[in-house]
């Protein structure tokens, strides 16, 4: 058995386990749960809080590693961040709390798996609609078992969909984009993972955030990679930051769209 069969593997147990947690502990709580602000002024819920336990408590028996999740204070993220190199989780118990919080359906549970920060498997799970999204390193990317992508990217930027999020770009960037944008169409979502697995169907062309931390996109940018698209930093850089930096993230489904969407940003910025 191959190393990429063995991930694989890794990814469909994962898949199942989040399945899970998300009907016991998320979906009794949707359209039912208060939502309170952490002192960021982002959005948690209780739903939140008790998705992280369960996985904090199930994962490690499927591979041992610390947990790193979004409702931990910053000094535990950055002990487990510093701890983990030779293996961690990394968790979104509920990305698109809005979202949830507001009852639109469109929120997810994202894990990843990850070797020396690198992600190896990783599942995007909406439990509203029932779409999972997992890849493994080396072994391909699906939704609910059917090999991504979907449909077949548009062949150039000017026929693109666009997911952009503008309030979390400069104000010249989303002037440039909202008066003069250089794609067919745009589209927010407002959930990180799923946005990132929407390119990595074919559903959006091509993605700009201007803010994203670890675990926005550790599951969805190795989802996206294993469908054939292609990230970076909107800076250029590399994706491997711990969970302290936020990073702006521009992606496309195919290389060819990612160059000509990343050169036209860059000469925009």
């Amino acid at each position: 058995m191959t190393s990429a069969s063995i991930r694989l593997g890794k990814a469909r147990a994962l898949e199942s386990l989040v399945r899970e947690i998300a009907r016991d502990e998320i979906l009794p709580r949707y359209l039912k749960t208060a939502r309170n602000r952490k002192s960021d002024g982002s959005l948690f819920t209780e739903a939140d809080i008790e998705s992280q336990r369960k996985l904090a408590e199930a994962l490690p028996k499927l591979a041992a590693a610390e947990v790193l999740g979004e409702e931990m204070n910053p000094e535990q993220q950055a002990r487990v961040w510093k701890a983990g190199r030779k293996g961690l989780w990394c968790i979104d118990p509920i990305d698109g709390t809005t979202n949830f919080a507001n009852g639109i359906p469109f929120f997810c549970v994202s894990v990843a798996y990850l070797i020396d920060h690198e992600p190896r498997f990783g599942v995007v799970y909406n439990p509203v609609t029932d779409e999972s999204f997992f890849a493994a390193k080396g072994a391909g990317a699906f939704l609910n078992g059917v090999e991504l992508p979907l449909r077949a990217p548009a062949p150039m930027l000017a026929e693109a969909v666009a997911g952009v999020d503008f309030k979390r770009i400069s104000h010249h960037l989303g002037d440039e984009l909202a008066v003069r944008p250089p794609y067919y169409s745009q589209r927010n979502f407002g959930s990180s993972a799923l946005e990132w697995c929407f390119v990595a169907a074919g559903r959006l062309d091509v993605y700009i955030h201007g803010g994203q931390m670890l675990w926005d996109y550790a599951a969805g940018q190795l989802i996206l990679a294993e469908a054939g698209g292609q990230a970076a930093a909107l800076d250029g850089g590399s994706l491997s930051a711990g969970p302290a930096v936020k990073r702006g993230v521009v992606a496309a489904a195919t290389p060819a769209l990612f160059t000509e969407w990343h050169h036209w940003l860059r000469a925009h910025l």
